[in-house]
């Protein structure tokens, strides 16, 4: 999914090219500005169980494409609800170093009730530390193995600070711009939490609602016969339509 980590100027492999759902950032970003508050309706008006990791396959968008979605769209709330709508700090090329920077200086938390400070990368680098947070409640809350469960928040942190290397070499804006133009995914904020909300929210998904080894069999006689191996495969939800 990281292509941006092996991703040169001129030379080098070919970045990866994007999961759906994960393209400009500027149309991720208009996407979830209006899926999520659909999905908080949803649920504010009773027609879906929340949070989606409780959901069976008998219930309203209980497959595991729509529980792997809502789940991520869960975490992301947090970034969404940010006050100030400064979303250039998570998707403007110029911006990401401040952002970076902000985050790496913000101390870790363990909440998913927050606060914010008025400090727009301080405000950021909580919401997103708040989402890394309820992934890891819906981990819990779903069974999955405590070996994918622990270490999330420790694991981001170390992909931002790759991510902070790649901006600090020479050339990274027009590397950046290059990307965006070959639809191919930098290492924008927007992109590093998305990716990692949904990388995190696919274990939550598998976990859920195609059960752990006991029970996998009894589970997967409801399924098409080749949804595992799709699933499996697939590096976004939208992959499952």
């Amino acid at each position: 999914m990281f292509g941006w980590l092996h991703s040169k100027m001129q030379k080098g492999p070919a970045a990866q090219q994007p999961p759906a759902g994960l393209g400009q950032p500027d149309a991720l970003l208009h996407d979830l500005r209006q899926r999520v508050p659909k999905y908080l309706a949803d649920i504010d008006q009773g027609r879906l169980i929340h949070p989606a990791c409780k959901r069976t396959l008998a219930d309203a968008s209980g497959d595991v494409a729509s529980v792997w979605d809502h789940t991520r769209l869960e975490a992301v709330q947090y970034v969404m609800v940010v006050p100030g709508g400064e979303f250039g700090l998570l998707t403007d090329p110029t911006r990401q170093l401040d952002m970076i920077d902000g985050y790496l200086f913000q101390r870790p938390h363990d909440n998913t009730v927050i606060d914010f400070t008025g400090t727009a990368t301080a405000d950021f680098s909580i919401a997103i530390l708040a989402g890394l947070n309820w992934l890891t409640h819906c981990a819990h809350l779903a069974n999955v193995p405590l070996s994918q469960q622990t270490g999330t928040i420790r694991n981001f942190r170390k992909l931002v600070t790759l991510a902070q290397k790649w901006w600090l070499t020479e050339g990274a804006l027009e590397r950046c711009g290059q990307m965006l133009a070959n639809g191919e995914q930098p290492p924008l904020m927007l992109h590093l939490a998305w990716s990692e909300y949904t990388r995190l929210a696919k274990q939550i998904a598998a976990a859920a609602i195609l059960g752990g080894s006991i029970d996998r069999s009894a589970q997967l006689v409801a399924l098409p016969a080749d949804l595992v191996a799709r699933f499996e495969a697939a590096r976004d939800p939208r992959e499952l339509a």
